[in-house]
């Protein structure tokens, strides 16, 4: 009996005697190329002598393909299965990488909305831009208090501030309320953050929090170059412009980037600081690696060493 063999690509699985030409086929129809071993077992089924393409045979075997006919099913093909690779590469990174993203976005938005609103409402009452310095409780008062309220909460009596009428004041408060809606927005991503990071990466999450964790993800382009990435590197990241001024002048090396933030880094003393932000870069690598290995949760056991090296200073 004469030799055939078994060829699949992404249009179908194929039986070709020994001179290559197609004797048998089962085309794919819509994602069945995931289950191309069940339909290979039933050409199998169908014809006894059947066995795999020898790998040096895969070139003669596919000129067969060059034929237009196959084109459009070929393109057609690659188009489904680019598609679902794009679906598919959606992960908890990309959700992660967005909401901070739009977090910093937010940030940098009501910060400069809010100094406008500040400017505008010294025309009616400076004196209490100048007593109440955080942005948020600002904005809160603001909309919330009037103008006798305001005077009497930072204990005045006159003011230098214009007598606006009711129309032009309406505007200024309507800013402060689309500004406390931005800080609402802020807090529910914040919370978003918190629980999506608690499923994906809980180490990291109770050792860096959820801005810092978040940003060395962004910075680290996901949890998994982040645990692949070196603890010196990790312990940089955020601090690349500096770096690069660094090689390309010798001006001081930097000791951290956005884990500077980190509550050990800003109670160590000074000069320690160095010191603590490499002890903390690496406990956050491992942490990483962790997550990412599906490993046990250490980040309070880290934390705990990392404590205790900074008081013992």
């Amino acid at each position: 009996m004469p030799m055939q063999y078994l060829f699949t690509n992404i249009i179908g699985a194929f039986v070709l005697d020994d001179k290559f030409h197609i004797v048998d086929s089962i085309p794919f129809i819509g994602n069945e190329y995931e289950f191309k071993t069940k339909t290979e077992n039933r050409l199998r089924d169908k014809h006894k002598n059947l066995i795999p393409l020898p790998v040096e045979k895969y070139v003669q075997a596919s000129s067969i393909f060059k034929d237009p006919k196959y084109a459009k099913e070929f393109f057609q093909k690659n188009l489904v299965i680019t598609k679902q690779a794009i679906k598919d590469a959606v992960n908890e990174d990309n959700l992660i990488i967005q909401t901070v993203s739009n977090l910093n976005e937010l940030d940098k938005t009501s910060n400069m909305l809010t100094k406008r609103l500040r400017e505008w409402f010294s025309l009616y009452l400076p004196e209490f831009s100048q007593v109440v310095q955080n942005h948020e409780k600002f904005v809160e008062l603001v909309t919330s208090l009037s103008k006798k309220e305001l005077m009497k909460d930072i204990g005045i009596t006159k003011t230098m501030g214009a007598d606006l009428e009711e129309v032009h004041v309406n505007q200024i408060l309507l800013l402060g309320k689309e500004i406390e809606t931005l800080y609402k927005l802020r807090a529910q991503h914040e919370a978003y953050l918190q629980k999506i990071m608690k499923k994906y990466c809980p180490n990291l999450l109770e050792l860096a929090g959820a801005t810092i964790g978040a940003k060395l993800l962004e910075l680290g382009k996901g949890l998994k170059r982040v645990a692949l990435l070196p603890a010196s590197t990790v312990q940089l990241l955020g601090a690349e412009k500096a770096l690069f001024r660094h090689l390309k002048t010798g001006s001081r090396s930097p000791k951290y980037g956005v884990i500077f933030q980190h509550p050990l880094i800003q109670k160590s003393k000074k000069k320690d600081r160095g010191r603590m932000a490499r002890s903390l870069a690496d406990k956050l690598s491992l942490c990483a690696r962790l997550d990412f290995f599906k490993g046990e949760f250490k980040a309070k056991e880290y934390r705990g060493m990392l404590e205790v090296k900074m008081n013992s200073r």
